[in-house]
């Protein structure tokens, strides 16, 4: 079968849908699958580059010179329909497309209909939460019709597809995909020997929408009532917006200005380092309530690092309360949660076995069948 896959971001940017579409790409290759990547993301600022192929992928940029190399084209559906002509002059004729969206992706959108009127039939996975623009769906809806057009529609959640299906539309859960033999360090670390020092981690992109700063709030408060004998470290992996209001805070007049002592911002980090980062963490914490899926803690969870998240959030989905880590209703809960877990290396270390002996549910080989089954389905609707 021949894919091909649409998304407004993707390399070089990182995030969590660049990073998936590629992943997902590079096994459908390994698997068989003739798959290929359309982006609005440009390799560089001024680089109008159209082709390239990065990792055995092929990849086809519809990019037009905009400031902050933002990922949007003007004219979509003659990008479409330039790829789609391409694909065919090299007799490789696209059977799919699998569209990649968040809540706001312009690109992927517009390229829907293109891409119907084209013939071909289409896939799109809902990448992220909805939040207060879910009530915008309906009225969308009525306007635009989208919920009745021959589409397959995904979700990488049950939690991130059911303002969808509200709708009315059919969602299935399409989740992303990991690779426990890559996650799974060995040996593992006894997360219980350190009972006097507990490394609490966590990786995310630095945006206002992560709330990197009520993690680090959290986190102060943690400390603070923390009882004798027990200290906290922490390290925050990633880059991104909101870096210098995290820094504010950790420079911040009072107390919070120890922070820089026992809490570091070290930028972005590959995978290999992160790996290694949770070889030595005893906890992986997350205050994010918009998580459509919280890929980071689920290589976090396959690594045996128990999880301590907001409920409500795609963290639920491979992190089963109490046993895996904790999900928690609310910030002070989250801090009370981080507290409760640091004070007991007993009860983290029962939660690591069992986040390293249970595989996670959202393996490739499950998230390819899963992939194969929608893709044959939007076929059938032709």
């Amino acid at each position: 079968m021949r894919v091909l896959h649409v998304s407004d971001c993707y390399l070089p940017r990182l995030g969590g849908i660049e990073t998936q579409v590629h992943h997902l790409a590079l096994r459908q290759r390994a698997a068989g699958t003739d798959a290929g990547v359309l982006t609005a993301t440009p390799r560089a600022r001024h680089d109008r580059r159209v082709e390239e192929v990065i990792d055995g992928v092929p990849v086809r940029r519809a990019s037009a010179d905009l400031p902050f190399e933002l990922p949007v084209h003007p004219r979509t559906g003659a990008q479409v329909a330039a790829a789609l002509e391409r694909a065919r002059a090299e007799g490789r004729p696209v059977e799919v497309a699998h569209v990649h969206a968040g809540v706001i992706s312009p690109f992927a959108y517009a390229a829907v209909p293109a891409l119907l009127a084209a013939g071909v039939p289409v896939v799109v996975s809902v990448h992220s939460m909805w939040g207060p623009a879910g009530g915008l769906l309906r009225p969308l809806d009525r306007v635009l019709g989208w919920s009745r057009r021959p589409v397959v529609f995904s979700a990488v959640s049950a939690v991130a597809a059911e303002p969808l299906r509200r709708v009315g539309a059919e969602v299935r859960v399409l989740p992303n995909g990991i690779d426990p033999q890559f996650w799974r360090p060995e040996p593992f670390s006894d997360n219980g020997s350190r009972p006097s020092m507990v490394h609490v981690v966590s990786v995310m992109r630095l945006a206002p929408r992560k709330r990197g700063l009520a993690l680090l709030r959290a986190l102060r408060d943690v400390r603070r009532r923390l009882p004798p004998g027990i200290g906290l470290r922490a390290t925050v992996v990633g880059e991104g917006p909101d870096r210098r209001r995290l820094e504010r805070y950790l420079d911040g007049p009072g107390a919070a200005s120890a922070m820089r002592q026992w809490v570091e911002l070290p930028g972005r980090w590959d995978a290999e380092a992160i790996r290694e980062l949770y070889r030595g963490a005893d906890l992986f914490v997350s205050a994010a309530t918009l998580e459509s899926f919280g890929i980071a803690a689920l290589e976090a969870r396959t690594a045996g690092v128990p999880v301590v998240a907001r409920s409500g959030t795609g963290v639920g989905e491979f992190v089963e309360h109490g046993r895996h880590g904790l999900l928690v209703a609310d910030d002070a809960a989250l801090a009370d949660a981080v507290l409760a877990l640091c004070a007991d290396p007993a009860r983290r270390a029962r939660m690591a076995q069992a986040c390293r002996t249970q595989l996670p549910p959202t393996t490739w080989d499950v998230v390819l069948e899963l992939c194969d089954r929608a893709y044959r389905d939007a076929a059938s609707l032709r």
